[in-house]
């Protein structure tokens, strides 16, 4: 990570005109043509590459990138309970900081700037991810049966004060079937008493609203509204079976809806009824899942994936345009991870990127965003740039070597 505070991008292309932008304290602070640098700043030069917002990728488990490859095809709760449960037994802390770095280094080369994350050995995440320079919100996961984990909760809410920056924590408890009802209220009332946001899965498969009503006479999302968890910044991850009554509760108490395609599709959970949660005004963004479930962390997919499913399930080729998705992977991602950004405006929060747009899959150029969501890949990302700092350049993010023999290391050791 390059440590700059100011940054003078020269020549960027933005919205089709040959710009300058001037970057301070982390914040776009001036954007016009012909500008100059200033004695303190660190140019770049950004002639024939355009600027974007970068992505914000709302929901994931990072160090499972481990498990890239290690259980595919295989049926959700018989992936869970035989290959997923078992191999993340062995999990040390320091597999999950070699894990998440191999994650955030993949999520720097694909043009993310932002992940929220729900797994193990929380702390060592967070310090994966500050060490990297990029944002994070890393969940505190809470099960009903795990004394280790209660433990390690314990000890990062006691260092709360470490996780006020650009990485902080959130509590997450992974899901109504796996976290009973009095865990679910301890959450909550972690939640309140440290301001963090709730993080939980919701609705993602049949069996899971089947197994909500013969216990509680309710979905998920109605038994997770009557305990209080579901508020303003609360994230929803998949909400594939969604009720209309669910959708009325989730737009009242304007909880944020994470899409994630590739892992629903992969799984076969189902299929998240886009047209339904516009028709209805839910918040809506993107997120990648796990790499044992999605295998990649690429949000160029994501946002592939979420147009063309949406498409081909309701039937029309108008539903979920690019505009739209791209704008979910953008600006409502950074909403969503209490960030304002995701746009490049004076005054907005300083994470963008440096498109390379003479790759040939960018070619011909006639609407970029188009472009972005139907065919760039990570690929076309030369500059990522976070909170005003430079994280990779020219395609290269330090470190990358020594990140990848360390995640070899511990895949060789759990495998």
């Amino acid at each position: 990570m390059k440590n700059d505070s100011n940054l003078f991008i020269k020549g960027a292309v933005l919205n089709g005109a040959v710009t300058d932008v001037r970057i301070k304290d982390g914040l776009f602070s001036e954007i016009e043509p012909s500008l100059s640098p200033l004695p303190n700043e660190t140019v770049l030069d950004a002639q024939g590459m355009a600027i974007t917002p970068a992505f914000y990728n709302l929901h994931g488990h990072a160090a499972m990138t481990l498990m890239r490859g290690y259980a595919d095809d295989i049926e959700l709760f018989k992936w869970l309970n035989d290959y997923v449960w078992p191999f993340e037994a062995k999990l040390k802390g320091e597999d999950i900081y070699n894990g998440t770095r191999l994650a955030i280094l993949e999520m720097i080369k694909s043009g993310t700037v932002h992940f929220e994350d729900m797994y193990w050995f929380t702390y060592q995440a967070a310090r994966a991810a500050k060490e990297m320079g990029i944002r994070a919100r890393i969940g505190l996961l809470a099960l009903s049966t795990n004394g280790d984990a209660d433990k390690l909760n314990r000890e990062c809410l006691e260092r709360i004060d470490e996780f006020r920056g650009i990485v902080k924590i959130s509590i997450a408890p992974h899901a109504v079937y796996t976290v009973n009802e009095s865990r679910l209220l301890q959450s909550l009332h972690a939640s309140e008493e440290y301001g963090l946001t709730l993080h939980v899965h919701v609705s993602e498969t049949e069996k899971e609203v089947r197994d909500c009503f013969k216990e509680h006479g309710m979905s998920p999302v109605a038994w997770l509204d009557k305990l209080g968890i579901l508020k303003e910044t609360t994230i929803m991850a998949h909400c594939v079976h969604l009720s209309d009554d669910d959708l009325e509760i989730i737009a009242k108490r304007k909880a944020w809806a994470v899409h994630v395609p590739l892992s629903n599709m992969k799984l076969s959970s189902g299929v998240f009824p886009y047209k339904r949660i516009r028709d209805f005004g839910v918040r809506a963004c993107l997120g990648t899942d796990g790499c044992c479930s999605s295998n990649d962390l690429s949000m160029f997919n994501v946002m592939r994936f979420a147009s063309y499913l949406a498409k081909v399930f309701h039937k029309e080729p108008t539903i979920a345009p690019a505009d739209e998705v791209y704008a979910m992977a953008t600006r409502q991602g950074a909403l969503a991870a209490g960030v304002d950004g995701g746009i490049i405006e004076v005054g907005k929060a300083a994470d963008c990127l440096l498109i390379n747009t003479d790759l040939p899959c960018l070619v011909p150029n006639h609407n970029l965003i188009s472009n972005l969501v139907y065919s760039a890949s990570p690929e076309c990302v030369d500059t990522v740039i976070c909170d005003g700092r430079i994280l990779m350049r020219g395609r290269v993010a330090p470190g990358e070597e020594e990140i990848i023999a360390k995640a070899r290391e511990s895949v060789k050791r759990l495998a």
